[in-house]
């Protein structure tokens, strides 16, 4: 950990860091683990070259998380401004443990109960980010704006319209710009957004979504219980946490029967899968190249 670094967390922490520890896992940041003079132990994530903002974004979308009270989720300590020299968030340390024999099921109804939790509409009162990727959330430009100005909620056509707006049509243009997108997938995305109303499911009142939540960003802490992690969050469908979930592995069937218990799904919701897949699908495509061009492709072949 260079010098600029420590002394920013100093001063912000109201204590020098006595020891930092790297931590493995991180594809955007630098991870630590660090002990202060005054015996705290934390975490913290720094990166001089990311988006001003980006850590500011993430405390915020954690603490919105934790106001549903139904998954753990790490108390932020400390966050550089956005217009500070080092960026950086501190957050209380998660210690890792073995997991709780129930710890599926937690994890299901948890989910559950954080999407019922709800959000004013779709979308939020700023923008941030998924990745190192900006995320537009409908937020009006250089105003941040009440509930009632908030993307419309609860109607099928609302969420259609943000999740082809703020989501498809925004990863389309940048893999564009990019030179990602092939012919075949713009085609089929001109097909998909023709039918989307139809696609997208019943009404549903918008959910507090985690919004990046794959396998590496669930814990497991001391006592068993599971905790969320580095999220990209909005008021959605609830079905996308769950597309993304199955996306890349890491989450087991009990969880998702757990959550069927507490909130069943609507109709349609299997064959809804590589719709909500898309997003993520498109946002790697943007991180990491070409080679999700192809996963693309197949979900949208399979929608229409």
């Amino acid at each position: 950990m260079d010098a600029g670094l420590r002394a920013a967390l100093a001063a912000a922490l109201g204590s020098a860091v006595a020891d930092a520890r790297s931590l493995a896992g991180g594809d955007i940041n630098q991870a630590y683990q660090i002990r202060l003079d005054d015996g705290r132990r934390l975490f913290a994530k720094a990166n001089s070259r990311s988006p001003r903002g980006m850590f500011d974004a993430e405390a915020r979308g954690l603490r919105w998380l934790a106001e549903a009270g139904a998954l753990r989720i790490p108390n932020v300590v400390a966050v550089a401004t956005p217009d500070g020299g080092a960026q950086f968030l501190a957050l209380e340390l998660i210690e890792s443990g073995r997991p709780a024999p129930d710890f599926d099921q937690r994890l299901g109804r948890g989910l559950a109960a954080l999407h019922r939790f709800g959000a004013p509409g779709f979308g939020l009162d700023h923008d941030n980010f998924i990745g190192r990727l900006p995320q537009a959330n409908g937020a009006p430009a250089g105003v941040r704006p009440g509930p009632a100005e908030l993307p419309a909620g609860g109607t099928a056509s609302g969420w259609a319209e943000f999740y082809r707006t703020q989501r498809l049509e925004a990863q389309l243009r940048l893999a564009v710009d990019e030179g990602h997108a092939t012919q075949r997938m713009r085609r089929g995305f001109d097909r998909l957004f023709a039918e989307l109303d139809d696609l997208v499911g019943p009404p549903e009142p918008p959910a507090r979504l985690h919004g990046d939540l794959w396998g590496g960003n669930l814990l497991c802490d001391q006592q068993g219980a599971p905790c969320l992690i580095d999220p990209a969050v909005y008021g959605g469908h609830r079905e996308v946490d769950l597309a993304m979930m199955r996306l890349f592995g890491g989450f087991g069937a009990r969880v998702f029967a757990a959550y069927a218990e507490a909130w069943p799904l609507a109709d349609g919701a299997p064959e809804r899968v590589p719709l909500y897949q898309l997003y993520p699908l498109m946002v790697h495509v943007n991180l990491f190249g070409g080679g999700y061009v192809g996963s693309v492709e197949s979900a949208l072949a399979r929608l229409c």
